[in-house]
C-alpha cells in the first residue's frame, strides 16, 4: 500500500525558514535524486561533494515532484509547487525520512559505534552477542547489513538516510528489539544519522585517516565528536579512555557518560591474559573469558561489546558467556592455516594505525623462527599522506614485504606505489618488490613462504570486489589464498 503523508507531519521537527505555496499537500515519497522522483514525490535538494540537487530542481518537478526542500530558492518557482527552505537539507532530509518511516529508531534501541579502527568488528560482536542471548537484532555495517537472520547486502557507500530509516522500519516490522550501527566521520558530517534517536554511541579510537575528505586532522577529531555533542541526555556516550583523544569526544556530551580501558582506572576495565594465533584468554569482571579473536586492538572491541551489553541491561556472565562464542568478523584478521606449515592472515587493514596493530599482533603470537611477509597497497582517490606511511609501517615490521594494487579507482596504481615507496632507503628496497597484479602478489607471497612464516594480506578484507577506473571486478583476497593453496 502506498504511504500517504501530510507535509505537516514529514516537517515535524525540521526548522524551516519559509515555506511558499500550497502546505495541505499529500505526500507518497521522499527523494534526494531527481533521477527517482515518481508523482507526488518531497525532493530535497542536497548539496553533495559532486552534486548540487539544487541543479536538479527542475528536473524533479518535471518528473513529478510535489515539494521540494531547498537552501534557497530557485530563480523560477513554479505555481503548483510548495518550497520549503531550510538551513540545512541533509540535516532536514535526516528528520523528514525518519518521519516518512514513522520514526523507527524511537521504537527499538539503536546505538551507534564510530573509531577509526574496529567499528566492524565491534558491530559483528554486539549483533552476535544480542543474538546469542534470543533477542532479534538488526545491524548496520560496511560488509552486510542484517534484519535479524535477513543479510541484506550493503552498498560500496555509507547509507543515506532513506536507506537507514527504511531499514530501521524493516527491523521494526520484524520483531528487532535492538540494532548496532557503524557512524563513520563521513556519515556524521553529511547528517546521515540526522533525525535519529540513538541509545547510545561507542568511541573506539582515532588515528590519521580520511584527510582526502576532512583536509585537517582537527576536523577529522569534530567529526567523530559531533556524534557525541548531538546525543540527547537520556543516551549514553562509552568512550575508550586509553586514546589520548577520548575525553575530548564526550567534553560536550548530554548524554550519561562512561569509559573502558585496558591500561587504566575506567567504567570497564580488561586485562589481556594470553593472546595467540587461536584467540584471547581476558579478565573482565573478575572472571577469565576465552574470545576467539586474536590482538589487542581486537581486545578493545571485544571490552566495547561488553561494556555495551552491560549498559542496555545484560548480566555480566550473560555478555561474557555469549561473547566467547563468536567466530571473527569476516576478512578481520582471518587466519587461513596451510597444510606447507605457514598461515595466511587476511585483513581490512587500510589504514597506518590499522596496519601497525595488526603487524604488532603479528609479532606477538609469531613463532620465533618465523618470518612475516606482507602484501600491501593504498586506496586510489583517497589520503595520499598515508601511503608512505603505511609503507614504511610495513617495511619497519615485516621480513619481506610487496607492495601491490588495492582499489587503484581512478588512479594508475603505478602512481600510488610510487607514493608508497616515497624514502625508501637501500637497505629497505632489498627487502620490497612490486607486483603490480594483486592476485599475482599473493601468489608470490605463498610460494617464498616458509614452515612457521606469517604471510599478511592487507587492505582489502572482507572485499569481493577490485575497483578500477569506476568498475567494480570479481576479486576476494581469502577465494585467492584458497585457490592457491589447493593449487598445492
Amino acid at each position: 500500500m502506498t504511504k500517504d503523508y501530510s507535509l505537516s507531519a514529514l516537517l515535524q521537527g525540521v526548522t524551516v525558514h519559509k515555506l511558499i505555496g500550497h502546505q495541505a499537500v499529500r505526500v507518497q515519497a521522499v527523494s534526494f535524486d531527481s533521477r527517482t522522483i515518481n508523482k507526488a514525490t518531497l525532493f530535497v535538494a542536497l548539496r553533495g561533494t559532486q552534486v548540487d540537487g539544487h541543479d536538479h530542481i527542475q528536473e524533479a518537478i518535471a518528473a513529478g515532484s510535489i515539494v521540494v526542500v531547498c537552501e534557497s530558492m530557485p530563480d523560477d518557482p513554479v505555481s503548483h509547487v510548495t518550497y520549503v527552505v531550510v538551513q540545512d537539507t541533509a540535516q532536514a532530509l535526516g528528520i523528514i525520512a525518519a518521519n516518512f518511516y514513522s520514526r523507527p529508531s524511537t521504537q527499538l534501541k539503536l546505538v551507534a559505534v564510530t573509531g577509526t579502527n574496529g567499528k566492524t568488528s565491534t558491530v559483528h560482536l554486539l549483533y552476535g552477542l544480542f543474538r546469542q542471548l534470543g533477542y532479534r537484532v538488526g545491524m548496520l555495517s560496511t560488509i552486510h547489513n542484517k534484519v535479524d537472520t535477513q543479510t541484506i547486502p550493503t552498498t560500496l557507500t555509507t547509507l543515506d538516510a532513506i536507506q537507514t530509516n527504511a531499514l530501521l522500519a524493516r527491523m521494526v516490522a520484524q520483531g528487532c528489539q535492538y540494532c548496532f550501527m557503524e557512524a563513520s566521520s563521513h556519515a556524521i558530517v553529511q547528517e546521515r544519522i540526522a533525525g535519529l534517536a540513538l541509545a547510545g554511541a561507542v568511541f573506539l579510537n582515532i588515528t590519521h585517516d580520511h584527510l582526502d575528505y576532512h583536509l585537517t586532522f582537527d576536523a577529522y577529531i569534530q567529526a567523530k565528536k559531533k556524534l557525541f555533542d548531538d546525543l540527547p541526555a537520556g543516551a549514553f556516550a562509552l568512550c575508550n579512555v586509553d586514546d589520548k583523544r577520548g575525553v575530548v569526544m564526550i567534553q560536550n556530551t548530554k548524554a550519561t557518560v562512561h569509559s573502558f580501558s585496558i591500561r587504566a582506572p575506567a567504567t570497564f576495565t580488561a586485562k589481556i591474559l594470553t593472546n595467540t594465533m587461536q584467540g584471547l584468554e581476558l579478565y573482565i569482571a573478575n572472571r577469565p573469558v576465552w574470545v576467539q579473536l586474536v590482538g589487542t586492538f581486537n581486545a578493545y572491541n571485544v571490552l566495547a561489546a561488553y561494556a555495551v551489553a552491560r549498559l542496555l541491561g545484560v548480566d555480566d556472565q550473560e555478555a561474557l558467556t555469549a561473547l566467547s562464542t563468536l567466530p571473527p568478523t569476516q576478512g578481520r584478521f582471518q587466519p587461513m592455516h596451510t597444510q606447507a606449515g605457514f598461515d595466511a592472515i587476511v585483513d581490512y587493514a587500510h589504514t597506518p594505525d590499522a596496519l601497525k596493530n595488526v603487524l604488532m599482533t603479528i609479532h606477538q603470537i609469531r613463532s620465533k623462527s618465523g618470518h612475516i611477509i606482507t602484501v600491501v597497497g593504498c586506496g586510489g582517490d583517497r589520503d595520499k599522506t598515508k601511503r608512505p606511511r603505511m609503507a614504511q609501517i610495513a617495511l619497519r615490521l615485516s621480513d619481506r614485504v610487496i607492495f601491490t594494487s588495492d582499489n587503484p579507482r581512478s588512479e594508475a596504481p603505478q602512481a600510488i606505489i610510487r607514493d608508497m615507496k616515497t624514502g625508501m632507503t637501500p637497505e629497505q628496497q632489498q627487502r620490497a618488490m612490486t607486483i603490480i597484479d594483486r592476485a599475482e602478489a599473493i601468489k608470490v607471497a605463498c610460494q617464498l613462504a616458509q614452515p612457521h612464516d606469517i604471510v599478511l594480506i592487507a587492505g582489502k578484507g572482507h572485499e569481493n570486489y577490485q575497483e578500477i577506473q569506476g568498475i567494480c571486478h570479481p576479486f576476494d583476497d581469502r577465494k585467492i589464498v584458497q585457490d592457491i593453496l589447493l593449487q598445492g
